[in-house]
């Protein structure tokens, strides 16, 4: 096959050459990009005078031809095209002959590879942002329903105070909702449009580069050519906002895996949401909440094997570049993916309240309200707080907990203590009295949980919005 480049080579490459040097098994799916922005710079060299009106229509009539007989199925995409970029110009040649030719005028393999990388990466931010929106709309509805379910919070997974399911389900909405926020800036530097930046230095046509970029609905152009072309911070942007959001997604699946092992046993996941063992007949495996966390692994590595692609470049485009779609289709697709699956797990997973009640009465979470009851009656802090750790130690000793220790034992510590001591240590009353805004009592994660549902990001919203 001739190479549309062929000229000041022969362009007669080897097979072996070809095959590494192409990108069409991977870039053909932006075609729906690559064929939206070709309609967009056909429309504005028509409108500019730079190739007749009507051919500028012919072109935008066979680029829409070509589109609908690849959507369905009727037209495929040739493996042997070096691009989809080439594949297009082919096909489009072929159809409606010199007028196609023309459709290259302008511009660059290199400013509509970047052009079409943009259109992609916006729609895949946008359809991450909804499938996180639908992922909190999941966790939300969970810590409504266990907002007053009380269980043991944890530093150095040591257990530590008294907390509500609902407050620490909402630590994570309130991760995602980050997550969602630094998406949506990199998408600000996303949605600049390269086209016309051509090969690196512009072009001698008076284009309208606005045109297109308002036509393609950018919120601006990338304003030096060289940069135009060259720039891939928006691809590491994204990848490193995916990896962060992976992350927190990997904290949470390591919390499921825990939770749902029998040493916890605060959570059952659902069955469609486990697998079984090959040879071990009782065993329930949290194989979907251990792939998220492995895969956050995945979405990293496509974050560093771009940055080293793109260390040692000089200006302006390298063929090196090409490597930025692979990594950045596989953590879009990997992201969500796991956003879905991690939602159906939430949703479907059941709650054992009284396991998790019972972890906590077993931890001695309530000691530092027993400090705080001592302080309330007149006691330093730093001496309510060692006899606080004597009391504990007692009870291990003795196999009790606070809320069974005999009255007597407590004053033989202290003569401070009396009857409303039991009260102080209820781990009801524990999380109750936790009102400082954000903390676990229920009234503050019923304000967290409002405040979220209040906003327009969340995956209910966002389809009755559409």
């Amino acid at each position: 096959m001739a190479k549309l480049w062929a000229g000041r080579t022969a362009g007669d490459t080897s097979k072996l050459a070809d095959d590494f040097n192409a990108s069409i098994s991977f870039d053909s799916r932006m075609y729906r990009q690559d064929i939206a922005g070709s309609m967009a710079h056909a429309a504005m060299l028509g409108a500019r005078g730079i190739i007749p009106q009507e051919e500028a229509q012919r072109v935008m009539d066979g680029l829409q031809d070509i589109l609908g007989e690849l959507e369905s199925g009727k037209l495929a995409i040739d493996p042997d095209c070096e691009d989809i970029h080439m594949f297009m110009e082919q096909v489009l040649t072929q159809r409606i002959g010199d007028a196609g030719k023309r459709l290259h005028t302008a511009r660059s393999r290199n400013d509509q590879v970047a052009l079409d990388l943009r259109l992609y990466m916006r729609d895949e931010i946008d359809e991450i942002v909804g499938k996180a929106g639908r992922l909190i709309d999941a966790v939300i509805e969970k810590a409504q329903a266990y907002k007053a379910a009380i269980m043991p919070g944890y530093t150095h997974l040591q257990r530590a105070q008294p907390v509500t399911l609902g407050q620490h389900l909402m630590a994570y909405v309130m991760m995602l909702l980050r997550d969602i926020d630094r998406l949506r800036d990199a998408r600000v530097r996303v949605n600049l449009s390269p086209i016309g930046c051509c090969a690196l230095a512009g072009t001698t046509y008076a284009t309208d580069r606005a045109f297109e970029a308002e036509r393609l609905g950018f919120d601006g152009i990338c304003l030096n050519s060289m940069d135009g072309v060259s720039d891939r911070d928006f691809c590491l942007e994204t990848l490193s906002d995916l990896s962060i959001l992976m992350m927190h997604l990997s904290r949470f699946a390591e919390e499921i895996i825990l939770w749902s092992s029998w040493e916890f046993k605060f959570i059952e996941l659902s069955d469609a949401f486990t697998t079984g063992s090959s040879i071990m007949p009782q065993k329930k495996n949290p194989d979907m909440a251990e792939l998220v966390r492995g895969k956050t692994g995945r979405v990293y590595g496509d974050l560093m094997g771009l940055l080293t692609a793109m260390k040692g470049l000089p200006l302006a485009y390298n063929k090196d570049m090409q490597e930025d779609k692979e990594p950045v289709f596989d953590a879009c697709d990997t992201v969500k993916m796991c956003l879905e699956v991690f939602a159906g797990m939430i949703s479907t997973m059941a709650v054992n309240t009284a396991n998790m009640r019972r972890a906590a009465q077993a931890g001695f979470i309530n000691a530092t309200d027993l400090a705080d009851y001592l302080v309330r009656k007149g006691l330093p802090f730093r001496e309510a707080y060692r006899i606080s750790g004597r009391i504990v130690a007692e009870c291990i000793a003795t196999g009790r907990v606070l809320e069974t220790l005999p009255l007597d034992a407590y004053r033989k510590h202290s003569p401070l203590f009396d009857e409303d001591v039991y009260q102080a240590v209820d781990l009801d009353v524990c999380v109750s009295k936790r009102i400082s805004a954000g903390g676990t009592c229920v009234a503050e994660v019923e304000k967290q949980i409002a405040y979220v549902k209040s906003l327009p990001l969340c995956g209910k919203k966002q389809e009755e919005a559409e």
